[in-house]
């Protein structure tokens, strides 16, 4: 895997073991020689990361619209920086750079992200890993949601199961590696058919 696509916050949050895991991130992928593509800000845990990460030696690649350079204070210093019209392009141009995908905690930007690549994956648009580094618990009642909606018949328990969960980033990007993408079908509602 030679480049990890990382969404987080913008912002560090109150906890500082959220910015500590977004530091520690960005320099245990610059250790393994994997690049981080990721949203093009110097601000928040986004920030944290991309620092660590070159602080390593490490690749960055940053993507940011236009409209967002000045908001999310685009960082200046990466190995490449990718300024786009939109947001989609920005999403677009992320998934193309990376072999993979991680999310932080962050805010509703990171889990649309996450949703939109987990959701590609699962129609079979890409075969690449999508994994949560669930720092403290972050992410647990998200977990849970989703295995109710598994046992509510909404996802099936194989596409569930394509989400890699970890709250360590060596552990988590084993998993990334070692990703298969599942063999499922498309399983529709045919109580109307």
């Amino acid at each position: 895997m030679r480049r990890i696509c990382v969404f987080c916050g913008s912002s560090t949050g109150t906890d500082p073991i959220h910015a500590d895991a977004a530091t520690r991130l960005g320099r245990h992928l610059a250790a393994k020689g994997v690049g981080m593509v990721y949203g093009g800000g110097g601000i928040g845990l986004m920030g944290l990361a991309a620092d660590a990460a070159l602080a390593g030696g490490g690749e960055v690649i940053g993507v940011i619209p236009r409209s967002l350079w000045a908001l999310e204070v685009g960082h200046a210093r990466l190995t490449e920086n990718h300024v786009v019209g939109s947001m989609h392009e920005r999403k677009a141009k992320m998934a193309e750079l990376a072999d993979g995908f991680v999310a932080l905690p962050g805010g509703i930007g990171t889990l649309e992200e996450l949703f939109e690549v987990w959701t590609w994956a699962q129609l079979g648009l890409h075969h690449k890993p999508v994994g949560l580094l669930n720092v403290a618990g972050y992410f647990d009642a998200l977990l849970g949601f989703l295995d109710d909606m598994v046992a509510k018949g909404f996802l099936h328990a194989d596409h569930r199961a394509m989400l890699a969960v970890a709250d360590d980033p060596d552990a988590l990007l084993r998993a990334l590696h070692a990703y298969e993408p599942p063999t499922v079908e498309r399983w529709f509602d045919t109580a109307r058919s």
